[in-house]
């Protein structure tokens, strides 16, 4: 597996062009806008979309999803049901936020946690991790050891759980219980800033942290 992360929108969101070396089919990770800049490194790194993959539903991370699926013919997948809330609420998040104006969607495929999302011969394992939303999921390559996490877990910090049904607990029980035993080498790119690993997260983390 190669990725490579462009960060999106005003927000600076992590969006990740992720392929498989074998079959050079790839994968947007968390379109949230700028499709004109992802394009171009779709192109430059000489690779084939084959599908979008959304962690959740806001919209830094899924504005440039149904642009980019209705000019590619892709599919779109994930997130988990519980965001179809946030999906309906798009418009109204882009005129909230100052964004190109979003319509309401709904992916090709739900995501459930333990379902298998393939590309290439790539086998992405799907976790739910409700917390910051409640549809949020999470891609694990096994064989990388690496993690697409979204807005759960950050560098020295864990996703906002005082938006519309959102869960603190139920956070903190997603990261401690479902991510942190993937293992420490595991690494993680976050929906915004530098990636870390859950080790370093694990130990020093304060919101979730051995020590917290």
């Amino acid at each position: 597996m190669r990725f490579q992360i462009i960060p999106v929108t005003p927000y600076e969101q992590n969006c990740s062009l992720v392929w498989c070396e074998t079959t050079g089919l790839a994968a947007l990770v968390d379109p949230g806008g700028d499709a004109d800049r992802l394009l171009a490194a779709v192109e430059k790194a000489g690779v084939k979309l084959d599908k979008l993959l959304l962690t959740h539903a806001h919209l830094d991370h899924v504005g440039g999803a149904l642009e980019l699926a209705r000019g590619l013919d892709l599919p779109i997948h994930g997130p988990q049901e519980g965001d179809a809330f946030w999906l309906d609420a798009l418009p109204d998040q882009a005129r909230m936020f100052g964004f190109p104006p979003a319509e309401a969607f709904r992916p090709d495929r739900w995501l459930h946690d333990g379902d298998t999302v393939e590309l290439g011969q790539l086998r992405f394992r799907v976790i739910h991790c409700p917390g910051h939303t409640p549809g949020h999921v999470v891609f694990f390559e096994p064989e990388s050891r690496h993690a697409f996490v979204g807005d759960v877990l950050f560098q020295g910090s864990i996703g906002r759980t005082d938006f519309p049904r959102g869960d603190h607990r139920a956070l903190i029980h997603a990261i401690r219980d479902k991510l942190f035993p993937l293992g420490d080498d595991v690494a993680f790119v976050p929906g915004h800033g530098p990636m870390s690993t859950f080790g370093r997260e694990r130990r020093g983390n304060p919101f979730v942290g051995d020590k917290a």
